[in-house]
Order: structure tokens, then C-alpha cells, then sequence
């Protein structure tokens, strides 16, 4: 499944990260519809089946000149029923049987579902919800051009990823 969704959120820049998270959960919960997991969340844009990539979300956003959130879009890629084969990590698929169309509905209404619960209750439901379903608090964590040691600290209250190395705590937006 290849999709794109196009959002006028809203709202100061600063949020426009947490709705790649958003969509991240959003992601996960519709392929828990479809097919026994494990279904596990990599900061900040990867759905990961027993380990191995299944799904990806690539997130723009354009503002306005007074610096709020003008557009929003997600580009959406799901292995259904079958995976490229790539060399430098793992793939899966979501197993899935139905048509695209019938996920691409289930996503949208978990994508809809998620932005309803971020209108009542703000941004905290999501990120209690990406946290269930990512790494482990004090799993080993690589970087791109990252120090070694590096472990997962949970998301900042903002969603940015928080890191320890070598006892030092930082925080990571994208």
C-alpha cells in the first residue's frame, strides 16, 4: 500500500512532530486489526513486525507565515502480502488477505479515531500509546553517526526521543 494524506491541522510548528508519532500509533493500531503482531513502533516513523520493517511514514509539513502548521502530509507504505527483500535490514509483512483499499479504510478511521482523541485530550494519549508499543525503557538504541552505548529513555512529554549515553540524558526532535 502506497498512501498519502494531506491534513490542515493547525496549531504552532512545534506540534507538527507529534503528528508523525500520531500517525505512527495510528499505523500500528489498524495492523493489530488485521494480523497477530508483534507490531512494534521505531521512533519516529517505522512499524516493525517481529523486529522487521513493515510499514514506513514519511511526514512533511509547510507553515504559515505567522508560524503555524499550514499543511500536513504523510506518505504511507505498508508491505500487505509481500515484502521487498532489502540488504541492509529485515522486512515483513502485515499478512494481510484483504485489498488495500479495505486497510487504506481501516487507517484512515484509526487515523481519524487518534486525531478526534488529540482534540479532546490533547497529545499525551498518544504518546502513552506510542510508548506501549515502542522500545523497552533502557533498550540499546544506534544512531546514525550516534555514540555507542546509547539507550532508549522514553518520549519527552513534546515526543521527542529521549536518549542516555554514557549517563548523560538528551533529548532528539525531528
Amino acid at each position: 500500500l502506497h498512501l498519502s494524506v494531506l491534513l490542515r491541522p493547525g496549531g504552532p510548528a512545534r506540534l507538527a512532530p507529534q503528528w508523525s508519532l500520531l500517525a505512527g500509533v495510528a499505523l500500528r493500531a489498524a495492523a493489530a486489526e488485521l494480523a497477530p503482531g508483534p507490531f512494534a513502533l521505531k521512533w519516529p516513523n517505522d512499524l516493525l513486525r517481529g523486529g522487521a520493517k513493515c510499514a514506513g511514514i514519511l511526514s512533511e509539513s509547510a507553515l504559515t507565515p505567522d508560524g503555524r502548521i499550514d499543511w500536513l502530509t504523510f506518505g504511507i507504505g505498508a508491505n500487505l502480502a509481500h515484502a521487498p527483500a532489502l540488504p541492509d535490514r529485515p522486512t515483513a509483512t502485515l499478512g494481510a488477505t484483504e485489498p488495500p483499499e479495505e486497510f487504506a479504510r481501516r487507517l484512515l478511521a484509526r487515523l481519524g479515531a487518534w486525531r478526534d482523541t488529540v482534540a479532546r485530550e490533547g497529545f499525551a494519549p498518544v504518546r502513552a500509546a506510542w510508548m506501549a508499543h515502542g522500545p523497552r525503557l533502557g533498550d540499546p538504541i544506534a544512531l546514525r553517526d550516534g555514540p555507542a552505548g546509547t539507550r532508549y529513555a522514553g518520549l519527552a512529554e513534546d515526543g521527542a526521543l529521549l536518549i542516555d549515553t554514557n549517563g548523560t540524558r538528551r533529548a532528539i526532535h525531528a
